[in-house]
């Protein structure tokens, strides 16, 4: 069996550069000192807050200066884990951070529920007699909007104090998938024996197109996973308690309500996202599925074969170095601002792409304040990854852009939008390829690879949303939640979107375990509303061209300054109404017609 590298092993060049947030762990350490060394410069301000606005401005101030410092530190922390989950170092590191987050949490807990107990009026009289509170505006406007779900000051402080302990599952869950999940190994083509671990299966196997080895790396992800699936069930069940628990003692209707006050959305525009993709997508997904049965030439059609390549003999590979000039190209249509971000990301160690030991599995973007991003990814030498860079670039210059502008608190939007940059990403360099390529090997490639962008958004996350969706509702309802309930709500989501069309076996049943965005609240189906974004704009930006682009840059810098709608609207888009959703669906219908006529 081929040995995968330890952490200790990869060359650096493949490895993003820490050093520039902090130059050795004895920097970082003095760092952490620091931040408990000044939380005493916030909380002294505990009661004075109805003393003026003045008073007020320099302890919100004081509060962004020592939250910069920690996001730092516990960015270093959380990236150090995830580039080797299985170093003691690291597992200890990353919870010290999160001790120290929850009790900065409880330290300054006092500073809503003091602002939230001043009369009515006060916010309003401070931010006309103090200018300088204006970057403060929003904060404190929706600040108030929480006043009806905030509890006393001493209720908040405890569930503030509590935050390392509500945080558990999510770190229970990717340490269990980085730590201890293992595989057994499959056999190739010819025989040989080639390692198995949950990145291999979802950066590689999942891709391959020999069949026989893509459903032995299935059957044996599937027997992995399912040694699990009692302790992750616990899990997810404590993350949906958790949240159900939380709404009745803040006076929301239901969870899902409360995890929508906090991204500013509507129940109304939540569940057009998952109804309408749901009802209208489905008949050209399944159209798509019966296409891939015929041409990979199976009796039936598993999960496992949903992104296999249509063309077997044809898998586009290459380089990082020739990626990146490509996803240069792409971009280059965005301007010289934008794509200079994309170029710096790609030439001086933004992106950590090594497979090794302990390493996360997946690709994210993690974007610490007064800092470059920073990328994660397992790079496979083949042009797919070159998309999966693609998306997380697209984050790396929405923060990029909007943080040498914006005030700590107001660097990030609404998690509905927050998937509309990358996912953009993916759809330009989807559109740029095809432009510069007549062969229609390549172009039938390159329709799959952006109806993958729409399956992986619109229907892999999307349906995580609709699981999300009746959990709760069961959780509410008193249901206990368990291995074979989860299983058994996947399974029959699944059967009611592909029909016939594709088997739902005991492996797909269990994709609930594949994801951590369960337990980031109703993050799932906002993948969906950002590609729905993202599809308008990269519509407007062919059509109309420069226009476009500085609506969206304009809309990048705006950062969190605006509720999700409004930034959508900056960009040229309304999706107060169901209007864009429909396009989007009937777009990925073009696709699909697209790839009919090829083959």
């Amino acid at each position: 069996m081929a040995k995968r590298l330890t952490r200790a092993e990869v060359p650096v060049e493949l490895t993003w550069n820490l050093a520039d947030l902090f130059p050795s762990a004895e920097a970082w350490e003095a760092a952490f000192a620091s931040v408990e060394a000044c939380l005493p410069t916030v909380t002294r301000f505990k009661g004075h807050l109805g003393e003026g606005a003045a008073v007020l401005l320099e302890c919100l101030e004081a509060r962004e200066a020592l939250l910069e410092q920690y996001d730092r530190v516990a960015t270093y922390a959380r990236l150090r884990l995830a580039e080797d989950g299985t170093s003691p170092a690291h597992q200890a590191a990353f919870a010290r951070a999160a001790a120290l987050g929850a009790r900065l949490g409880a330290a300054l807990a006092f500073i809503p529920t003091e602002l939230l107990s001043l009369p009515a009026g006060t916010l309003e009289r401070y931010l006309a007699e103090e200018p300088n509170l204006e970057p403060y505006r929003k904060y404190l406007t929706d600040l108030a909007e929480q006043k009806p779900h905030t509890l006393s000051p001493e209720t908040e402080e405890v569930l503030a104090a509590l935050e390392e302990v509500t945080d558990a599952p999510y770190v229970i869950y990717e340490r269990t998938k980085s730590a201890d999940m293992s595989f057994e190994p499959i056999r190739g083509p010819q025989g040989q024996e080639l390692p198995m671990s949950f990145a291999l299966y979802e950066d590689r196997y999942e891709q391959e197109p020999d069949a026989r080895v893509r459903r032995a790396a299935y059957a044996s992800f599937t027997r992995g996973l399912k040694a699990y699936q009692h302790t992750l069930a616990a899990t997810f069940a404590t993350e949906v308690r958790k949240h159900v628990v939380l709404a009745r003692l803040r006076g929301y209707p239901s969870a899902e309500a409360m995890l929508l006050h906090q991204q500013q959305v509507s129940l109304e525009g939540y569940h057009n996202v998952l109804d309408i993709i749901q009802a209208e997508l489905a008949p050209h997904m399944r159209r798509y599925a019966r296409l891939r049965r015929r041409v990979l030439g199976l009796d039936e059609l598993l999960v496992c074969d949903l992104k296999a390549p249509l063309d077997p003999g044809y898998n586009p590979a290459t380089t990082f170095a020739e990626a990146s000039r490509l996803i240069l190209e792409a971009v280059s249509v965005m301007g010289d601002e934008y794509t200079e971000v994309i170029r710096r990301a790609l030439t001086e160690r933004w992106v950590d792409r090594a497979d090794n030991v302990g390493k996360s599995t997946g690709a994210f973007c993690a974007a610490p304040y007064g800092a470059h991003p920073y990328i994660l990814i397992t790079w496979q030498d083949t042009l797919r990854s070159a998309f999966v860079l693609a998306h997380e670039l697209g984050h790396a210059a929405h923060f990029a852009l909007n943080q040498p502008i914006q005030r700590l608190i107001n660097t990030r939007p609404s998690t509905y939008f927050i998937e509309a940059p990358s996912t953009l990403n993916e759809l330009l360099l989807g559109q740029h390829i095809l432009a510069r390529s007549a062969d229609p090997r390549m172009r039938r490639w390159v329709i799959a690879q952006m109806l993958g962008t729409y399956y992986h958004n619109f229907v892999t996350h999307l349906l995580e949303g609709e699981l999300q969706r009746r959990i709760y509702r069961l959780a509410e309802a008193g249901t206990p939640i368990t291995a074979a309930v989860l299983s058994e709500t996947k399974g029959a989501i699944l059967q009611e979107f592909w029909g016939d069309t594709v088997v739902i076996d005991e492996g797909a049943r269990l994709t609930w375990m594949r994801q951590p965005h369960y337990y980031m609240g109703l993050y799932p189906y906002t993948y969906s509303a950002g590609l729905t974004v993202a599809t308008a704009v990269a519509r407007a930006v062919r059509e109309e061209g420069h226009p476009a682009v500085e609506r969206w840059l304009r809309t990048l810098k705006a950062g969190g300054t605006l509720k999700p709608l409004d930034l959508i609207r900056l960009a040229g888009v309304d999706t107060s109404t169901p209007e864009p959703i429909h396009q989007a669906v009937a777009y990925v219908g073009s696709l699909v017609d697209q790839l009919e006529a090829l083959y």
